[in-house]
């Protein structure tokens, strides 16, 4: 789980996208459970505030930040 990441914008072409879909089309998880991880670890972060759901829907301008691993932001391609 723990893979080097350029941190960024992470472009999407759709209106939102769930944290744990973003998470694996950009490599940082390869599962949805790494995702549930690292939720459960309170190292994620969205727009400020601790993520507590890893299915919660993400639109183009929310943050992510990833402790240990770094800070996207969510824009529309």
């Amino acid at each position: 789980m723990e893979q080097q990441h350029t941190p960024g914008p992470l472009a999407i072409d759709t209106d939102d996208i769930r944290l744990d879909n973003l998470l694996k089309w950009a490599g940082i998880t390869t599962t949805g459970g790494e995702t549930r991880i690292l939720i459960d670890e309170r190292r994620i972060k969205r727009n400020g505030e601790l993520e507590t759901a890893r299915r919660r829907k993400l639109v183009p301008g929310d943050i992510i930040e990833i402790e240990g691993i770094g800070t996207y932001q969510v824009t529309k391609e």
